[in-house]
């Protein structure tokens, strides 16, 4: 018999889940240089950071994206940024193994529902988180987190909505990531303070690493939405 946590037994949403229990924290990386990827890749997971966003954001971010799948196979890539069934389809051809929207339209959530590669949608208010679920998907992207509401939305998201899981984005930082990371229903929170564009340009990957270190070391006490979710 096989694991209770072989992917092949394991629903999409549940294979998100034990993707984003491997680490609270979700780099969202803007690459702009192809030869930035995959040493910035291997500063984020010498931090502790396997789980990687590569957001679509620019003209190099799939030849980064691919760069960063073949060279640094402890990193668990996830391609973010993704508002259409070709960014899916393309997410799923660049090896990618999971993907993020910081919205969710229809047609997004139906051809999301049709593939197999675990699959992040973006909401902001109680009618998204429905559209949502109605299709199947209790993890969720909060983006933009903070002009959003804060804590104080998804809290109130909690009451009706208990099933529902969020990795809010948005505002997120090392100064307020361990307030998001205590509350009960937030599994994993995203953002880009961990790779400033700075110490990208520069190639001070060192930087970088301890920047992961500390921040995995100031939330890992703080992570609360690791517990199951109620079905």
């Amino acid at each position: 018999m096989k694991a209770a946590s072989d992917p092949a037994e394991m629903s999409r949403q549940d294979q998100l889940s034990e993707l984003l229990r491997q680490s609270p924290i979700i780099p969202v990386i803007t690459i702009e240089r192809v030869e930035d990827a995959v040493p910035l890749a291997e500063a984020l997971v010498a931090g502790g950071l396997r789980l990687l966003e590569i957001t679509l954001r620019t003209p190099v971010a799939r030849e980064a994206a691919a760069a960063i799948v073949a060279n640094v196979p402890e990193a668990i890539v996830g391609i973010g940024t993704v508002v259409s069934e070709r960014d899916l389809v393309l997410a799923s051809e660049l090896g990618a193994q999971f993907a993020l929207s910081p919205g969710a339209t229809p047609d997004l959530l139906d051809a999301a529902a049709a593939s197999n590669l675990p699959f992040m949608p973006g909401i902001a208010t109680a009618s998204e988180l429905m559209a949502a679920l109605a299709r199947g998907f209790d993890v969720v992207k909060f983006f933009p987190a903070v002009p959003a509401g804060g804590i104080a939305t998804i809290a109130a998201l909690a009451g009706p909505f208990p099933q529902a899981r969020f990795c809010p984005t948005g505002g997120i930082g090392e100064a307020n990531a361990s307030e998001w990371l205590a509350q009960p229903n937030v599994i994993a929170v995203g953002g880009s303070w961990l790779t400033p564009a700075t110490d990208v340009r520069k190639g001070d990957w060192p930087a970088i690493t301890d920047r992961a270190r500390r921040t995995l070391a100031h939330t890992s006490a703080f992570h609360k939405g690791l517990n199951e979710v109620p079905r």
